[in-house]
């Protein structure tokens, strides 16, 4: 599984229509009606506005207008089929006077998404989990020297020393020994 590392936006021309693509990188549903207003409000003269993204295990296709499965649907199985999540991919459609029936739109959507990923940097994600680990303060060293590479995301200092921290899998294993307790399955971008 992969996610975007930017922001991108990517222009085609196709039978005087305009094709515009901006793939952004999401974290939340919540944030996906934000980002499409914006873009409306960017491109207001647009004739339609397509999308589709995928985010953990959810995803949707929005036709826009379109003749129904020629823009969405298209989109988003692009986004399946390269294997990347946490991604809302919007092609703003400024329509050039020449019609492309059924399948010219989905062959256009398509090559859309695809130049668009072409021309973007993606990164690879790999199983781990999200745990929260107490420890002694004796075992400070030790712990931050096995979580050196990985994200803490919290801590407190008490009685005794509170991470919470995305690790990968293979660093659960060295943990073994000290109190931990898993709070969820996720995925971790690999970093180079």
């Amino acid at each position: 599984m992969y996610v975007i590392n930017n922001n991108y936006e990517n222009e085609l021309i196709i039978k005087n229509s305009r094709f515009i693509t901006i793939l952004i990188k999401i974290k939340t549903k919540e944030e996906i009606n934000n980002y499409i207003d914006n873009i409306k409000d960017k491109y207001p003269k647009a004739t339609h506005y397509c999308y589709g993204y995928i985010i953990d295990n959810y995803k949707k296709a929005n036709d826009d207008g379109e003749p129904s499965g020629t823009a969405g649907i298209p989109i988003l199985n692009i986004l399946e089929k390269e294997n990347i999540t946490n991604i809302l991919a919007v092609v703003v459609r400024y329509f050039g006077g020449i019609k492309l029936g059924a399948g010219g739109l989905i062959r256009a959507y398509s090559k859309s998404i695809r130049e668009a990923l072409k021309n973007t940097n993606l990164t690879r994600l790999i199983k781990g989990k999200k745990i929260k680990i107490t420890f002694s303060y004796n075992n400070q060293k030790n712990i931050d020297y096995i979580l050196k590479d990985e994200e803490i995301i919290d801590k407190k200092y008490s009685d005794n020393i509170t991470y919470i921290v995305l690790v990968k899998d293979e660093i659960v294993a060295k943990l073994k020994e000290y109190n931990y307790e898993f709070i969820e399955e996720i995925y971790i971008e690999k970093k180079s």
